[in-house]
């Protein structure tokens, strides 16, 4: 007998309307990494009668929270899924959510913090707060920076899909800002895979060679968000990167559940 692949079906909340509550399941299940759904595959996914899966998939295109292709009849995320990410990132969602975690961790360590999103092949700095000594990094709140540059970056795109990273970075050739850059896309490759088994990415001077960094990436829905960063000096990052490692992967854990996981 084959093996049942639906996942068992949570109770809807006391008070929580069953049919909203599905739809945005439903909405939730498009990931980078499962980017498009047919109504069965849904459906036995999330142990729904496919004739709800349907109306709950044809509701949600009609409102332009997905899309379907007329010829293979699957799904994907459409145009008002776009349009309120952009909102929530211009009303300053995430970064909100993430202070008190980055001010806690600028009190245990005593270095800079940054919160870095995704931004087309580069990261940018959502929010930031500065390390407490008189030499210290001092992050700039909206600057742009290439992704295939240090720990920030790494901890990203990691968790892209190959085929994305090498359209990402593979069709120019990547800038070499000193001897510590990589830039070649195979080395690339074979970091992100080290940084996804160990959950954190460490980087000294690929961008600044004055610096050092230790960051792990945060998801919401399970989907990569951004990262988290301690960042400074790269004599004292280096010194105590193990315990810098720690505080900063339990600070990324937990910016994952305050984003909804």
């Amino acid at each position: 007998m084959a093996e049942s692949t639906a996942e068992p079906q949570a109770e809807t909340p006391r008070g929580v309307l069953q049919s909203a509550d599905r739809a945005l399941v439903a909405l939730l299940s498009f990931t980078e990494r499962r980017p498009e759904w047919g109504v069965s595959e849904i459906a036995r996914h999330h142990g729904w009668d496919k004739a709800v899966a349907q109306r709950l998939l044809t509701t949600l295109t009609v409102r332009g929270f997905l899309t379907c292709d007329p010829d293979t009849r699957r799904y994907r995320l459409g145009p008002s899924v776009h349009r309120l990410a952009r909102v929530g990132e211009h009303s300053g969602v995430l970064p909100s959510l993430a202070r008190p975690i980055l001010a806690r961790l600028l009190g245990e360590t005593g270095e800079s913090v940054v919160l870095n999103v995704p931004n087309g092949g580069g990261y940018r700095c959502a929010a930031a707060v500065d390390g407490t000594g008189p030499v210290r990094y001092t992050a700039i709140v909206g600057a742009l920076i290439p992704g295939h540059a240090g720990a920030s970056g790494h901890a990203i795109f990691a968790h892209y899909p190959e085929a994305e990273i090498r359209q990402t970075f593979g069709a120019t050739p990547l800038q070499r800002f000193n001897e510590h850059t990589v830039t070649d896309l195979d080395t690339l490759l074979a970091r992100y895979a080290e940084v996804r088994e160990r959950g954190f990415s460490f980087s000294r001077g690929e961008y600044d060679e004055a610096v050092a960094a230790v960051s792990a990436p945060v998801f919401q829905a399970g989907t990569i968000a951004a990262s988290l960063t301690v960042i400074g000096p790269a004599h004292r990052i280096t010194a105590s990167a193990d315990r810098l490692t720690e505080l900063v992967t339990t600070a990324a854990a937990e910016a994952t559940t305050a984003f909804g996981g």
